[in-house]
């Protein structure tokens, strides 16, 4: 009997180079997405590093939807959307924080965490640490705490994780250019 091979998700990761821009090499997640063993598998690994006693998986736009949802349902907690302006229907708390060239604004529901929850935060990528940063002071403006943060893909050579503070991060695959 012969067994299945592991499943290598840096296998799953296709590199797009010069997207959006010259200079920038895209790491795409579509094929991980596309293959449900391969989904699977990224879901898997991300929950065994989540920490006990966790309230609810905090997921930001737009592909960290995917990921925190997958997530949330397989550990049995609850899902909090963080998304760009305008999208939430109920009362909302912002945030503002800096990019590269600009400004971008965040938000959750006002009523989506209570004081004391412990969340864990999941995205696609770490990459500036910008986003990531914003999500946590926004969950931390609501009272709550967060555990940890979870990515699929970290570029270190940017490095994000510095901007998170002592927040302790996960990531599944690092890429150093």
């Amino acid at each position: 009997m012969t067994t299945k091979p592991a499943i290598q998700l840096r296998d799953y990761i296709r590199n797009i180079p010069n997207f959006p821009k010259a200079g920038i090499n895209f790491k795409d997640i579509s094929p991980l997405l596309a293959d449900g063993e391969a989904f699977s598998e990224c879901t898997s690994e991300l929950s065994v590093n989540m920490p006990k006693n966790i309230d609810a998986i905090v997921g930001i736009e737009s592909r960290g939807f995917l990921f925190g949802a997958a997530l949330a349902q397989l550990t049995g907690v609850g899902f909090v959307p963080i998304r760009k302006p305008g999208k939430l229907p109920a009362e909302t708390h912002a945030i503002e924080y800096e990019l590269e060239y600009g400004t971008d604004v965040l938000e959750i529901h006002r009523d989506a965490l209570n004081k004391g929850h412990r969340v864990v935060i999941v995205d696609d990528l770490l990459a500036t640490g910008g986003t990531a940063a914003a999500t946590i002071q926004l969950v931390e403006q609501l009272g709550a705490e967060v555990a940890a943060c979870l990515f699929v893909i970290e570029l270190d050579f940017l490095g994000g994780k510095e901007k998170l503070g002592n927040t302790p991060i996960f990531s599944l695959l690092h890429y150093n250019n």
